[in-house]
């Protein structure tokens, strides 16, 4: 199997740590190892190092090499814009079919956390196999543990097509967006559904067929784009092709649209830590479920996230902030409000404070 790992977000919700140059993929939020690092990690013994592919920003292939030198420079595909899901899948599975025509790959964000790593591959395998034997779009689901409204949800089938090596599959009836909390208790209540988690299988030939069917403008630049791989006017017609380009996710574009979906239900430990209430979540708290990187002294103050390293933060009479201290920049927000640090990067745009960004 291949992996291609999608690298290209910058993940705005981790600012002021992640910038465009230093984008949320390459910072350690857990431990010493960063994000992509730790995604490529957890395929040891599944995917052999020289079938995995990292696809990104033109603007960040420089620190992702520093961060996987164990990756050729062949294996870091750029592209010059940002324009979701499908293109960078497209593109990706472009490259591959010039390696393998036949190739199964696994198509993943570079920034999730996984708990259970050998839980993970075991799935991992269970959708390759499923994906290569019925040339079908394989998408994992995580069996939802809260009524989230931060992801998508999967609904499944309730009778199983298949169970491999204690992994169940069941056919897709439909993708839910990110729901309200009514609706999110509904779901969780259903049985049904499933978390999406970005997660996809599938043999290469195959997503180019359903990106064909149900992209073919998309598939149009696509094949401009396969006629010049590997020769001088690659990057420049690549550039040309992707200014021509929608913006469009692979989930909206084909899995919302195909009726050749399986989903496998994982349980491994999963989140996409979008945002700094998830770290939050998934950290170590003290004695008053306060969460830290850097020494913290606090009176009365309950429920705070605090990343700063390098100095002292002292906390009195606060509850449920989040505090990012960087070099140039300082952010203090609601906790339960930090998936609007998007916004506020937006407005910060907008006001021209492009050099903090």
């Amino acid at each position: 199997m291949f992996a291609l790992i999608m690298a290209g977000g910058v993940g705005t919700r981790f600012w002021p740590r992640s910038r465009m140059r230093r984008p949320k993929q390459v910072l350690n939020i857990f431990g010493q190892r960063s994000l992509i690092q730790d995604t490529i990690a957890r395929l040891s013994g599944l995917v052999p190092c020289d079938k995995i592919f990292v696809i990104c920003l033109e603007a960040q292939r420089e620190i992702l090499a520093q961060q996987l030198p164990e990756l050729s420079p062949q294996q870091i595909i750029a592209e010059p814009r940002g324009k979701d899901t499908a293109p960078c899948i497209g593109l990706g599975a472009l490259y591959l079919r010039r390696i393998d025509p036949e190739a199964v790959m696994v198509a993943m964000p570079a920034d999730h956390v996984v708990a259970r790593e050998r839980a993970f591959r075991k799935v991992l395998k269970a959708a390759e196999i499923i994906a290569r034997t019925r040339d079908c779009l394989v998408t994992i689901g995580i069996q939802p543990t809260y009524p989230a409204t931060g992801y998508g949800y999967i609904q499944h089938e309730t009778t199983e097509l298949q169970r491999l090596a204690g992994v169940s599959c069941y056919a897709v009836k439909t993708f839910a967006e990110k729901p309200s909390l009514e609706y999110a208790q509904q779901f969780l209540a259903s049985g049904d559904f499933l978390w999406n988690s970005g997660i996809f299988v599938w043999k290469v030939s195959r997503i180019l067929a359903e990106i064909e069917s149900k992209l073919p403008e998309l598939y149009e630049g696509l094949c401009e784009i396969d006629r010049h791989l590997g020769k001088k006017t690659e990057r420049k017609v690549i550039e040309r092709v992707y200014r021509q380009t929608r913006s469009i996710s692979i989930d909206y574009g084909v899995m919302e649209k195909s009726d050749n979906i399986v989903v496998l239900k994982g349980d491994f430990g999963w989140s996409d830590v979008g945002s700094w209430d998830e770290v939050y979540k998934l950290g170590r708290r003290d004695h008053q479920d306060n969460v830290s990187e850097g020494e913290l002294a606090s009176y009365e103050a309950r429920g705070c996230y605090v990343w700063a390293p390098n100095k002292l933060v002292a906390l009195l009479g606060v509850n449920d902030l989040v505090v990012v201290d960087t070099e140039d920049a300082l952010l203090i927000c609601p906790r339960q409000r930090s998936q609007e640090v998007k916004q506020l990067v937006d407005a910060m745009r907008r006001r021209n404070f492009d050099r903090y960004l």
